[in-house]
């Protein structure tokens, strides 16, 4: 209660006057002052949520737009903020960057989001091989016998054909997992066989040790790595997983 208070107050009322001080004072506009003060990430980060939050509608959508009208919306956040391009030379150049950057990470995020909600295809020969790569990966020492079998039981999977788990995360979640295998071989294969250990391994219930998860709060980053152990807290490395 007292923070959605809080939230409105400052969004509302503290936020505005807040600003409107520090613009007297400095004879600077908020986005200004964020290009004095911060630099990369800090800078971009600050920027969108400076344009998020505005109750300007140009300034809003800014973070929407296409990369083809990044320079119309840079000439038109100057119009708004009454900046003059001759007195604050770097404006229009760092302005671009942040938008270039924020439009970019939504398009990644959108395209990751696309991959995530492609589910496996058996019929696919792009995902049976894919598929097939992850075996060669983690066990090149052992033939897998049959495209369905128990066999596959020894990487993680639940069933007879790894297909059935790959739900929330669809084709991500195995493109996740050829990568790791393949750039990270040896921990890979550390943690496979730590997994299948009869002492040091762990039983059915901590198998969700390692989750792929997908956030989908408003503030939480679009796909998380999320250590976890469901009874003590700690992290269970198993390299695959029914929760994909």
């Amino acid at each position: 209660m007292f923070v959605s208070l809080w939230e409105f107050f400052y969004g509302h009322l503290f936020r505005f006057w807040m600003k409107w001080v520090l613009r007297q004072m400095t004879g600077k506009c908020e986005l200004q002052r964020i290009f004095d003060t911060y630099r990369g990430a800090q800078r971009t980060y600050r920027i969108e949520n400076s344009l998020t939050y505005s109750k300007n509608k140009v300034l809003q959508n800014a973070t929407r737009a296409a990369e083809s009208e990044l320079d119309r919306y840079v000439v038109d956040i100057m119009k708004e903020k009454n900046i003059c391009p001759e007195k604050d030379t770097s404006f229009q150049i760092c302005m671009r960057t942040c938008l270039l950057q924020i439009t970019g990470y939504k398009q990644l995020y959108q395209d990751v989001e696309n991959v995530r909600k492609k589910p496996y295809d058996s019929a696919n020969a792009q995902h049976e091989k894919l598929l097939l790569k992850l075996w060669s990966l983690l066990m090149p020492t052992k033939k897998l016998k049959s495209r369905i079998s128990k066999q596959w039981a020894d990487i993680g999977f639940q069933g007879d054909d790894p297909k059935t788990d790959f739900r929330g995360m669809g084709m991500l979640g195995l493109i996740n997992l050829v990568y790791f295998s393949e750039n990270y071989t040896s921990e890979a294969h550390q943690i496979l066989s730590r997994s299948n250990h009869p002492k040091l391994g762990w039983n059915q219930s901590y198998r969700d040790g390692l989750q792929l998860a997908e956030e989908r709060g408003s503030e939480a980053s679009p796909l998380q790595l999320c250590p976890w152990d469901s009874h003590h807290g700690a992290l269970s490395p198993v390299l695959l997983l029914p929760c994909l």
